[in-house]
């Protein structure tokens, strides 16, 4: 099965994608999707659709997982943060992909095994369970959007229950 994971986000979209087999979970690709602060919001959104329908295509996944956006600290970047994620979910549904929804808590949970993990524990987590030399890294190594997206994707993988919220 192969399982496609996103990250939301209008400046960078994280995406991972894993394939599930009997013996574990294999990385097949990962990465981001960027745009520029200097692009109006109609051609950032765009782009996320564009590159998110080449990525689809690429790997043909079965089912989609999103993070799912339950609080914000910063008000400024919800409405981005959930445009990104309407892109996402119009794309699987055009599709017919299924989409499966977790929050970072139960991410951190599935992949920690503690649901207040800090981010950096999450992270050697996933390096570590995906058997990658190194964390996967955005070309603006500040941001961990790809590995989120990762993560997100474990977090289907990892749930046996994989009760369908959208």
């Amino acid at each position: 099965m192969i399982i496609l994971g996103i990250d939301p986000g209008t400046a960078t979209t994280g995406f991972g994608v894993l394939k599930k087999q009997k013996d574990g979970l294999e990385v097949i690709d990962y990465g981001c999707i960027n745009t520029t602060p200097d692009m109006c919001d109609a051609d950032r959104l765009k782009i996320i659709y564009d590159q998110l329908n080449k990525i689809i295509k690429l790997h043909q996944p079965e089912v989609l997982a999103v993070e799912r956006l339950f609080f914000f600290k910063n008000l400024k970047t919800v409405m981005p943060v959930s445009q990104a994620k309407g892109i996402v979910l119009l794309t699987a549904a055009k599709k017919k992909i299924p989409v499966y929804e977790y929050t970072p808590l139960q991410m951190k949970m599935a992949i920690a095994g503690y649901g207040r993990a800090e981010k950096k524990q999450v992270q050697k987590m996933i390096q570590v369970q995906l058997n990658l030399e190194e964390k996967p890294k955005n070309k603006d190594k500040r941001k961990d959007d790809a590995t989120d997206a990762l993560g997100i994707a474990m977090c289907y993988a990892l749930d046996t229950r994989n009760i369908k919220t959208i």
